[in-house]
C-alpha cells in the first residue's frame, strides 16, 4: 500500500537516511513501496537525549534509520529500557515498554518508534517538562 506524504512549505523529512526538504509551496509525495521514512517532528537529534525515555527513542530511532546497522544500537536500547522498566510502575507504561521491545525483536521500527513517544509523553507529564523534540508540538529541527 502505497504511503502519501503530504508536506508543508521547506518541510523536511528523512528517506532511507537521506535528509530532504520540500521546496517553497506545499507537496505531496506518494511513496510506491517499503522506505524509511521519518518527519521532521519525529526526529530527535543527539543533543535532545537528556531523559530516560528519550535514551529509549533515541537509538530505536537509529535502528529504524539504518536496518543494516541496528544491532550496533539494540545495545544501548536493551540497557535503557531495562533501567527504564526497573523504575516505572505504571502497568500500561509496563505494556507498552513490552510491547516496544517485541516490536524490536521483529525488526518492525517504526511501530517501536511510535509506542516510545507514549514513554516521553508520560514521562513529560510526570516530570513536569516543556515538551522539546519529539513530543507533540516540539520543535526537532
Amino acid at each position: 500500500m502505497p504511503l502519501k506524504l503530504s508536506l508543508k512549505p521547506g518541510e523536511k523529512f528523512v528517506l532511507n537516511g537521506a535528509v530532504v526538504q520540500n521546496g517553497d509551496r506545499r507537496g505531496v509525495l506518494v511513496l510506491q513501496n517499503k522506505a524509511s521514512v521519518l518527519r521532521e517532528k519525529d526526529i530527535m537529534q543527539p543533543d535532545q537525549v537528556t531523559t530516560p525515555a528519550r535514551r529509549i527513542y533515541f537509538p530505536v530511532m537509529m535502528m529504524y534509520l539504518d536496518e543494516g546497522g541496528a544491532e550496533k544500537f539494540y545495545e544501548e536500547f536493551a540497557g535503557r529500557l531495562n533501567e527504564f522498566m526497573g523504575v516505572v510502575r505504571n502497568p500500561t507504561v509496563l505494556q507498552d515498554c513490552i510491547a516496544i521491545s517485541k516490536h524490536v525483536m521483529a525488526r518492525e521500527y517504526y511501530k517501536a518508534l511510535m509506542l516510545s513517544r507514549k514513554l516521553i509523553e508520560y514521562e513529560d507529564e510526570r516530570l513536569g517538562h516543556v515538551s522539546s523534540g519529539v513530543s507533540a508540538g516540539g520543535d526537532a529541527s
